[in-house]
């Protein structure tokens, strides 16, 4: 069985994981339409493309694919306020940014707002086309780098008081809440499969009760969560 097959579905969806549907949203239309048939010749189906981020919004609204390809810097809306009016209207595409910007603070603002993957565009094709998969399963994906950049502002957060020590949470067992740090890091479910000694399937059933248990869709309102309660998160390194 493959990666993209084992991988959790988007609760609700039953959208095979090798029929990946697309909206890509870039204001160069010769950037825009490159990207548009790389991810065609590649078998993914793209739905629509967007030139600007009002546009971006109504045409990830209409389609619902199952990754948004968006870029950060957009007229109308940036990249950061389409993942914010999405994540506020509740569309359950998950959004992997491709940016010119490698600046740090971009990085974060884009996956405070929603964007659960940010690629730099100077990435190869086979990265690209390897990232959108993985977005499209659930699994963040960042340029080298900017995980770690990711990990180091909840710890900046919690040092800064920005969350209490170590909160319970009555709602999950010890071992979901362990979970939960490693997932709120950024690392994939075999990653933590791995570093915890169980099966790549037990780590999905976890992470699906914790979604249950707190009445949460995606990892970044779990990232929210971490966050808020100022959790002392897993150091994947």
């Amino acid at each position: 069985m493959t990666e993209q097959e084992d991988a959790m579905p988007q609760q609700g969806s039953s959208t095979p994981p090798e029929h990946i549907r697309v909206v890509v949203a870039d204001d160069h239309p010769m950037w825009r339409d490159a990207v548009a048939r790389d991810l065609a010749d590649a078998g993914f189906e793209v739905l629509a493309t967007a030139d600007d981020g009002r546009s971006a919004v109504a045409r990830t609204r209409a389609t619902v694919p199952d990754v948004l390809v968006l870029d950060l810097n957009l007229p109308g809306l940036s990249g950061a306020e389409v993942c914010a009016a999405l994540a506020a209207a509740q569309v359950p595409t998950r959004i992997l940014i491709l940016s010119a910007s490698g600046d740090h603070q971009d990085v974060l603002d884009a996956v405070k707002a929603g964007a659960l993957g940010y690629l730099v565009k100077s990435a190869g094709r086979e990265e690209f086309l390897a990232a959108v998969r993985a977005t499209a399963a659930g699994e963040p994906v960042f340029t080298a780098g900017l995980a770690g950049l990711v990990l180091g502002e909840f710890r900046r957060v919690k040092a800064a008081g920005g969350g209490s020590p170590e909160r319970p949470i009555p709602e999950l067992t010890d071992r979901e809440t362990e979970i939960l740090k490693y997932v709120a890091t950024g690392m994939g479910y075999k990653e933590i499969a791995a570093t915890l000694f169980l099966s790549h399937r037990t780590v999905q059933n976890h992470v699906q009760n914790i979604f249950g248990k707190l009445q949460m869709h995606n990892r970044v309102e779990l990232v929210r969560f971490a966050m808020e309660r100022g959790l002392d998160l897993a150091d994947p390194t």
